[in-house]
């Protein structure tokens, strides 16, 4: 592996990341040396080709199933995560759920399985990955939502998830200093491919004039992952502006 690479002899895992965001942030990772574990739940073709994309980058790679809401399954991915790849130095807590629904329709289950995908899922995950981070002087990093920070009417339990992620991410960067620095980004509207009508008025709303790209993400998150260790407790929002107009 070429010494030019800043991650190289570093390993890295994402959460959810057989496809979209999570995907292009492995990639991005494993393009600059990195080692990388992904995690999955129902994803798995789309898991397996992404671990083909991962070894193609020239690294060791591996795809691990994992149920965030069981702790037990979280236990058995870090386990696997750090047996295969031989340590770990970055944790990018990605995986989450989106929904929306008018705020009376929002059944207790619901709301409750929003919370155990974007804000429990992360906690336990990254408790469970805390010793091998403090081995490592490691990073953690939370990807939150745009809408953590503005109160969307119709996606109540997920703003609300969110903008408990975007403080437990202060949280951790608190309690975990000085060994592990923990930072959060929360992406604006992101979108792949052809989009709808819909997604052009959000692009027109935006100063930057267009939606974000997984690209965007994934280019911050590279930026937490190789920037100074010293920033830490940060939410960076990759939003193309749009949140100055929310």
């Amino acid at each position: 592996m070429s010494s030019s690479k800043p991650l190289a002899g570093k390993t890295a895992l994402i959460t959810g990341a057989a496809k979209r965001i999570g995907r292009a942030i492995a990639l991005a990772l494993a393009e600059q040396g990195a080692a990388v574990a992904i995690t999955y739940r129902g994803s798995r073709d789309e898991a397996a080709a992404t671990l083909a994309d991962l070894k193609s980058c020239g690294v060791e790679a591996a795809a691990l199933f994992c149920d965030l809401t069981d702790e037990l399954s979280i236990e058995t991915a870090v386990s696997d995560a750090v047996t295969q790849l031989g340590r770990l130095d970055l944790l990018v807590n990605n995986a989450g759920i989106f929904a929306s629904a008018p705020l009376e329709s929002i059944s207790a289950a619901e709301w409750d399985g929003m919370f155990a995908s974007n804000t429990r899922g992360p906690f336990l995950m990254a408790r469970t990955c805390l010793p091998h981070l403090r081995a490592t002087r490691g990073r953690i990093l939370n990807i939150g939502s745009l809408g953590g920070l503005h109160p969307w009417s119709t996606h109540a339990h997920y703003c609300t998830s969110k903008a408990a992620l975007h403080m437990l991410s202060q949280t951790m960067a608190k309690a975990w200093a000085p060994e592990i620095s923990v930072n959060c980004i929360a992406p604006g509207m992101i979108v792949q491919g052809e989009v709808g009508e819909a997604y052009e008025h959000f692009a027109h709303k935006t100063p930057m004039q267009r939606n974000g790209t997984s690209a965007d993400v994934a280019a911050a998150a590279l930026f937490f992952a190789t920037g100074p260790h010293f920033i830490t407790g940060q939410l960076l929002a990759v939003d193309g502006g749009l949140g100055l107009n929310s």
